[in-house]
């Protein structure tokens, strides 16, 4: 094909624990792929309603133009072609050798050995492709096996970790290992001790080890304070910008075990991994009420689906931020934000952050001299999806200001009013071209509340904001809060929002 964002994507599935689970695991053409759902929960009182979701692989065959070259073997059919298209989906199926229905000796499974041979399907790929890089989409443990091909098994041998992947993404990927609210660490200590069906893998020891270059390994373990979340910056390695993390902030839809790997890990999870836990610091990264796997998983949903599909092919990246603003001499007083972001003709928003799903936006005083500044969403566009070319591209931020009294760490309720928002609005924002002039690029945004009637018939024809940012290919506007706002969080807060194209 020729457009040159149509890479090879190579799907790697999370972790099927012992015998049992890989032999179900290696009986799925496509390692749980092709799984969809027909389940979300937008329905009144919280309850489900019908909405047919297709699976993500079928999704990018149909919407993407990708195609599935199996022919009875996936390998076999790409061992036996010299060329094949690069907008295709690959699956690798690292389990395969590891399950007892093939009869035979099944081998131990070993992450290492499954970023090896992540590796030589890469480089068979892109030899066969003709493409430059592949796309990496990962669940849970599938990421680890790709953090370990870019950040130990390309090192050890020389090789750049940019040279060989355009994009990464991750479906609640346990980035800083799994963690249990429950036992006091002694479920972890007994996990990484026993090794129980290789569930060690979570555990801080063997993070270290399949997550170090070898040069830099040191033979002791890793040092106090080790944090496995971070992946490496510099020359060769894969520029964060280009790493997403999709979190999931449902743990009482995750039903494995009967509900008790939610209950262990606790409540601000996805039923398994934690959510401070699910995401590598400085990657882009949103935000779905969703839970690890299953019915609600994130897997199977239009949420997940939306981003990758937005992140891997989208054009325009918007980012938005909280600056400027000023909060109270009051140290008793705690302030959060909450946001939820929504992108016109899509049936579930792409982002959400509220205190009741455990994940709200901290807002602390900034260090001395400094403004302040907190990320609130960032979200990417596709302006070949729009209902009507030349129109603009449209979100809407939802921004609510909370805050709590607290004394000696504890909530003050004498005048407290639970899940009651000091201010809320939402910040309708189109960019790109406004329909009827072309010549005209820009940020346009309006607040809900200066907005008369329906958002919907609300018509992007004002004034671009003036840009702020004399680089090229770069929007930066900032947009004052509804003076509401001025008496909380002072008359200087404003939205800053930075649009930038994206390839």
């Amino acid at each position: 094909m020729d457009d040159p964002r149509k890479l090879p994507i190579v799907y790697v599935r999370g972790f099927a624990g012992g015998t049992g689970g890989i032999n179900k695991a290696v009986d799925d053409p496509f390692y749980g792929f092709n799984e969809g759902s027909v389940h979300v929960r937008v329905g009144a009182d919280n309850q489900p309603l019908f909405h047919q979701f297709e699976s993500p692989l079928l999704r990018l065959l149909r919407e993407e133009g990708y195609e599935l070259l199996v022919k009875g073997d996936q390998a076999a059919y790409l061992a036996h072609h010299a060329e094949i298209p690069a907008n295709t989906i690959w699956i690798h199926r690292f389990y395969d050798r590891s399950a007892t229905t093939w009869g035979g000796s099944p081998q131990e499974y070993r992450l290492e050995n499954a970023a090896v041979d992540l590796l030589d399907l890469v480089d068979r790929l892109r030899e066969k492709t003709g493409a430059p890089a592949v796309y990496l989409v990962a669940h849970s443990m599938g990421g680890l096996i790709c953090r370990c091909l870019l950040q130990k098994v390309l090192p050890d041998r020389g090789r750049a970790a940019d040279d060989c992947v355009a994009k990464f993404f991750t479906y609640g990927t346990p980035h800083g290992g799994i963690t249990f609210d429950l036992g006091g660490g002694l479920l972890e200590r007994m996990r990484d001790r026993i090794g129980i069906q290789g569930a060690d893998i979570f555990g801080p020891r063997r993070m270290y080890e399949f997550l170090t270059p070898q040069a830099q390994t040191d033979p002791d373990g890793p040092p106090d304070g080790w944090d496995a979340r971070p992946m490496p910056t510099g020359p060769g390695t894969l520029p964060l910008e280009r790493v997403f993390c999709l979190v999931g902030t449902n743990p009482t839809d995750y039903d494995v075990a009967l509900g008790l790997s939610s209950a262990a890990v606790g409540p601000h999870s996805d039923g398994l991994v934690q959510i401070e836990r699910a995401y590598v610091p400085g990657a882009q990264r949103a935000y779905v009420h969703r839970s690890h796997s299953g019915r609600y998983g994130m897997v199977n949903s239009e949420e997940g689906y939306q981003n990758l599909r937005r992140f891997l092919f989208g054009d325009t990246r918007v980012e938005a931020s909280l600056v400027g603003y000023r909060l109270s001499g009051d140290d008793d007083l705690v302030w959060q934000a909450e946001t939820r972001l929504a992108v016109r003709g899509l049936s579930v928003p792409m982002h959400e952050r509220f205190a009741a799903h455990w994940s709200p936006i901290q807002l602390d005083p900034p260090p001395d001299g400094q403004e302040a500044s907190v990320p609130l969403a960032t979200t990417f566009l596709n302006s070949g999806l729009r209902a009507t070319e030349g129109e603009p591209m449209r979100f809407v931020l939802d921004l609510r200001l909370i805050s709590l009294r607290e004394t000696g760490g504890i909530l003050n309720l004498f005048d407290h009013l639970e899940q009651s928002a000091d201010f809320a609005d939402m910040l309708v924002i189109d960019v790109g071209t406004p329909e009827g002039d072309p010549e005209v690029e820009g940020i346009r945004a309006a607040w809900n509340s200066e907005i008369e009637g329906a958002i919907r018939d609300h018509s992007a024809t004002a004034t671009p904001r003036a840009d702020e940012d004399p680089a090229p290919g770069r929007w930066v506007a900032h947009i004052p809060l509804p003076a509401s706002a001025a008496s909380l969080v002072g008359p200087d807060a404003r939205i800053r929002l930075v649009a930038t194209p994206w390839t």
